[in-house]
């Protein structure tokens, strides 16, 4: 009898948890979407960033998404810029996992604006956005020269993101949180870590931040996942970015270089054997395209002039980059393949590789917001 009544009590339990799932009431739970069963896709970045001040006049707004989208469902009535209650008209754009919605005209001065991407997005399985998304900005006084920059999605939450292999000669010194999927955490080496009693994270005397692996416990698995695919999409949106305003500058060679706002792009290696200069304002954009490599001498600086900002230059690197010996680098790396900063070498930026990130007494800091 007491065999039965524990029988039953067992399948109520059971019944109790399947309808409180049914009912969406697990609060661990990704959201599941009607359709497809898989998590319904959410916005994981956006451009300008939210309660972003002084964003520039001819800004492009731009929401990245966790999924690839329908392009059919991104449009001017899904996808929303507002003054107030009156609506800014524009075109919206697809391409990656980035929707870009691109006003008619430049935007008025120190003014505020409220984006919003409605459940009407949806993405190529028919699953609606997780929830309407909105986020607000306000406008500065200038504008902008040189192209969009690169939605990076949740890879920037990252100053290193790899997927085979994370090494450090130490003592490195990185400041950011570091990221490695699908490839396990027993591939980052050299760091020592000390995992967090919670198994989401690791711990190192080398990172001022939070080390996360594809075989942590949750949510970690499914937030690198998303990551690395809005790593890749990232480079594929910078190497797709069509007429440069440079074509094969110094053939390769920019040693010596004061780089202007603007996309440039090379057939070849790319190489820094002097120092280099990138100049312009504080929203102004640099996108390199090469499909060879990047190799940078030892004891060479890359300095920012008249306000510029790391994170509004990126370099988009077909084969591998190799930043020498005591030299500094300025930029996010979207490499194909392989990053490595030799012995001394420092980087104000972000280091996102496809294969790995190679950290030789290295010193990196992720860019300011």
């Amino acid at each position: 009898m007491a065999s039965l009544r524990s029988t039953r009590l067992s399948y109520s339990a059971s019944v109790l948890s399947f309808l409180l799932a049914a009912c969406g009431s697990d609060p661990t739970a990704a959201p599941v979407s009607s359709g497809s069963g898989s998590p319904a896709p959410t916005v994981t970045s956006t451009i300008p960033a939210s309660n972003g001040p002084g964003v520039a006049l001819n800004v492009k707004v731009a929401a990245t998404f966790s999924a690839v989208m329908d392009p059919s469902t991104l449009t001017a009535s899904t996808f929303t810029v507002q003054q107030g209650g009156a609506a800014v008209p524009g075109t919206v754009t697809y391409s990656g996992s980035t929707a870009t919605f691109t006003p008619a005209s430049n935007l008025p001065t120190n003014t505020s604006f409220t984006a919003t991407v409605s459940t009407g997005a949806k993405d190529l399985a028919g699953d609606a956005l997780a929830a309407a998304y909105s986020w607000s900005f306000v406008t500065g006084t200038t504008t902008s020269r040189g192209p969009a920059p690169v939605g990076l999605g949740t890879a920037g939450n990252h100053v290193v993101l790899a997927k085979t292999a994370i090494s450090t000669v130490p003592s490195s010194g990185v400041t950011g949180d570091i990221g490695l999927s699908p490839a396990a955490a027993s591939f980052v080496t050299g760091f020592s870590l000390v995992a967090d009693s919670t198994n989401v994270f690791s711990r190192s005397t080398q990172v001022v931040g939070k080390v996360f692996a594809a075989n942590y416990a949750v949510p970690t698995p499914t937030g690198l996942t998303t990551a690395v695919s809005n790593m890749e999409s990232a480079y594929t949106d910078a190497a797709g970015r069509p007429t440069p305003d440079f074509l094969e500058l110094g053939t390769g060679n920019i040693g010596g270089q004061t780089l202007v706002p603007g996309l440039y792009k090379w057939t070849s290696t790319v190489t820094i054997p002097a120092n280099v200069i990138i100049s312009g304002g504080a929203n102004d954009v640099w996108i390199f395209q090469t499909s060879g490599d990047l190799t940078m001498a030892a004891a060479k600086n890359m300095t920012l002039s008249g306000g510029a900002q790391a994170k509004n230059v990126f370099w988009q690197i077909a084969g591998q980059a190799t930043i020498g010996a005591n030299s500094h680098f300025e930029g996010i790396i979207l490499s194909k393949t392989a990053i490595t900063l030799q012995t001394g070498a420092t980087m104000n930026g972000r280091a996102l590789a496809q294969t790995q990130v190679a950290l030789q007494q290295a010193t990196i800091t992720q860019p300011a917001p």
